[in-house]
């Protein structure tokens, strides 16, 4: 699934502030219920449980916290840039400011692999975890996910 379509409104980026991981989790969570209007604590678990497999930090001060949930109708991602970076436990010690939540539904899960591939193969370019933290709106940081789907942007069709 491009990341176009993962994102796909500037509402799936946000600024937040967490004093910690346990804290983050329960601001995306309360974010993503909003969102599909289903229970945040639902959510929660589901985030902790995968998070107690270990941590899904990928390393460069990124976070990919996912999950599949059976209840869930359609995808929904949400990139937070956070104010300060938090402790993710990640391999290489880097704390995190930069957290992709996925959540999946079950009943899909055949294209749920190749969507969180999808995200890690855009945040292998150094120059676009980098551009995330430098952009100046959740517009801005939108367009630059989006145009990762692209890498040539001025080539015709």
């Amino acid at each position: 699934m491009p990341i176009a379509d993962l994102f796909p409104a500037a509402e799936a980026v946000l600024t937040l502030g967490p004093a910690d991981k346990a804290e983050l989790l329960e601001m995306l969570s309360a974010e993503a219920a909003h969102r599909v209007e289903h229970r945040r604590q639902d959510i929660l678990q589901a985030l902790i449980a995968r998070e107690s497999l270990g941590s899904t930090a990928l390393g460069r001060g990124i976070a990919l916290p996912h999950a599949r949930l059976d209840w869930l109708d359609e995808p929904l991602a949400i990139l937070a840039r956070l104010d300060r970076p938090i402790d993710f436990e990640a391999r290489d010690g880097e704390p995190v400011d930069l957290v992709f939540l996925v959540l999946w539904p079950e009943a899909s899960s055949e294209s749920f692999l190749p969507a969180l591939s999808g995200i890690c193969r855009a945040l292998r370019d150094n120059q676009l975890p980098r551009q995330l933290r430098q952009a100046r709106s959740a517009a801005e940081a939108l367009a630059k996910l989006q145009a990762a789907d692209d890498p040539d942007p001025d080539a015709q069709p």
